[in-house]
């Protein structure tokens, strides 16, 4: 009795009717359009492929043929015989004798004539004056003492060959004999830079010419 107090008429809606129509006919057309379409009569365009003929490839060139061998011309072959030689068994020598030749005569067209003075050998060369030190410079003549020596306590002497020209300068300097290198060394380079000597002559003319000298190294004259 209670429960149909309470409960509400049912009422029909045209409006929900009509959307679930929609629906259900909307799913069935989508099915459609979406199914596989099948032509019963084969495709309407068919292709149809040929093979094209590829040209052959071209024949190979011939190998080079080697050169047929020249003909080898026949070699003829000559065998001459050996003549036997016959050897003597005794030797044999003939000697004959031969007439000395005749004893020449006195020649004849052949006067060498008169007799050609001889020519005048040459005059002598007018002697030569060897070069001398020139005083102005004699103080320069003795090298610096080594330093090296002076502090070994050694005394030193050198002897050179110097080659000095027309204005009295050194020009060239060789060692004869030295007690030591550093001696050497001193020597040298105070005869190329400080000595001065009075040229050679011969004849009154300057000329270059060699001299030797000296030198000897005492500690008692180095203080």
């Amino acid at each position: 009795m209670y429960a149909d107090r309470y409960a509400r008429p049912t009422r029909f809606n045209p409006g929900g009717l009509t959307a679930a129509v929609a629906i259900n006919v909307a799913l069935v057309a989508a099915l459609m359009f979406a199914g596989p379409k099948i032509l019963p009569n084969g495709p309407e365009h068919v292709l149809i492929t040929d093979n094209i003929p590829i040209d052959p490839p071209p024949p190979e060139p011939p190998l080079p043929q080697p050169p047929a061998p020249a003909a080898r011309a026949p070699v003829e072959r000559i065998v001459a015989p050996i003549p036997p030689i016959t050897v003597p068994t005794e030797a044999t020598f003939t000697t004959s004798t031969t007439e000395s030749p005749p004893v020449a005569g006195p020649l004849i067209g052949t006067d060498p004539g008169p007799a050609t003075p001889a020519a005048d050998p040459a005059p002598p060369l007018p002697p030569l004056v060897g070069p001398q030190i020139d005083p102005r410079y004699a103080a320069q003549f003795q090298p610096v003492y080594p330093a090296a020596e002076r502090r070994a306590n050694h005394d030193g002497r050198v002897t050179v060959r110097v080659l000095v020209g027309t204005d009295g300068r050194v020009k060239q300097i060789e060692r004869v004999n030295a007690t030591s290198d550093a001696f050497w060394q001193a020597t040298m380079e105070r005869a190329t830079r400080a000595w001065r000597f009075t040229p050679a002559t011969r004849g009154g003319v300057p000329v270059e010419a060699w001299r030797s000298l000296t030198l000897t190294f005492r500690m008692e004259d180095a203080d």
